[in-house]
């Protein structure tokens, strides 16, 4: 394992869509520096595709934190989702969300990651590392649509939840 972060956007799936607010937020960050970051953007939100996608990449590079970001129309803020649900099954993150997200304004835990692709697949990112015999681990975030009047806090906490992610120390 290394400490790289993989982190993944989807493409638009609405006609009314013109962008996809994950992928618009690592467009974000793509302009600034990070030694360890790896993208893996515009995912099809296609249920069977977009785990194939992320699973096939992950195993190539093997890195330390998984973070999946896809849109929440709906939100607010930044939501980390504590568990995903399939098949009436529970998967639950590694990571300590409460420690995470502490004084992140534009940032708060949610425990609905919805019914749809991303909940699908964040169960199976976190089903398959649950699965590795090494120290991985996954969150998955919702984003809401970037704005002029948000966007600045919206990076700001993202990026804070990169640097605690990759200084954090996961015990299993």
């Amino acid at each position: 394992m290394n400490n790289t972060i993989l982190i993944t956007s989807f493409s638009t799936w609405k006609s009314h869509h013109t962008t996809n607010s994950s992928d618009d937020l690592l467009n974000l960050l793509r302009e600034r520096e990070f030694d360890a970051l790896n993208f893996l953007r515009k995912l099809p939100v296609e249920f069977e595709l977009a785990p194939e996608y992320v699973l096939t990449k992950f195993n190539e590079l093997r890195p330390k934190v998984l973070i999946c970001c896809g849109m929440a129309e709906e939100r607010t803020k930044l939501n980390i989702e504590s568990r995903a649900v399939l098949n009436e099954q529970i998967m639950k993150t590694s990571v300590d969300l409460v420690d995470l997200t502490t004084d992140l304004p534009m940032t708060e835990i949610s425990h609905d990651a919805g019914e749809f692709v991303c909940n699908t697949l964040y169960y199976k990112t976190l089903e398959h590392i649950s699965l590795q015999d090494e120290n991985h681990h996954s969150i998955f975030i919702h984003v809401p649509v970037i704005t002029e009047q948000n966007e600045s806090l919206l990076v700001a906490d993202f990026i804070s939840i990169i640097e605690r992610l990759s200084v954090m120390s996961f015990e299993q």
